[in-house]
């Protein structure tokens, strides 16, 4: 684009602008102030649509979570109870395999204190026997 070019590009966009503004104030079918309080009612239409939408989002949202509130709560409780059954089975087991690693006349090998006293404390470990000796 040649430098005559781009500066008859601006003037004419320029003059046009120009041209566009005195033609929509003289074509204006209303006055300036019934066309801004036009606007600020549409403007505050369109906010109180938002609200409202935004409302009837959050009581949605509400009555959903109030509704979800007593299948999480049994959800929960049942999950406690299975955990509560499982501490019990976990100490009877302990108890068992305490009871018998130290009534046993036989030796016992060193795998199966190490168990016992792992499931004594908060960590539950396979018990690998070692192979007897030849």
């Amino acid at each position: 684009m040649s430098k005559n070019t781009a500066l008859g590009f601006f003037v004419g966009g320029v003059i046009g602008a120009a041209v566009g503004a005195v033609a929509g104030l003289l074509l204006a079918p209303r006055s300036g102030a019934e066309t801004r309080a036009m606007a600020a009612d549409a403007m505050n239409d369109a906010w109180d649509s938002a609200v409202d939408t935004y409302e009837q989002g959050a009581r949605t949202v509400t009555e959903y979570i109030g509704n979800l509130r007593p299948q999480v709560d049994a959800a929960t409780d049942e999950l406690r109870a299975k955990v509560d059954a499982a501490r019990e089975r976990m100490a009877q087991v302990r108890s068992s395999l305490s009871d018998t690693v130290t009534t046993s006349s036989a030796p016992v090998s060193d795998a199966v204190r190490s168990a016992v006293d792992q499931a004594s404390g908060p960590v539950v470990a396979e018990v690998v026997e070692d192979e007897p000796e030849a």
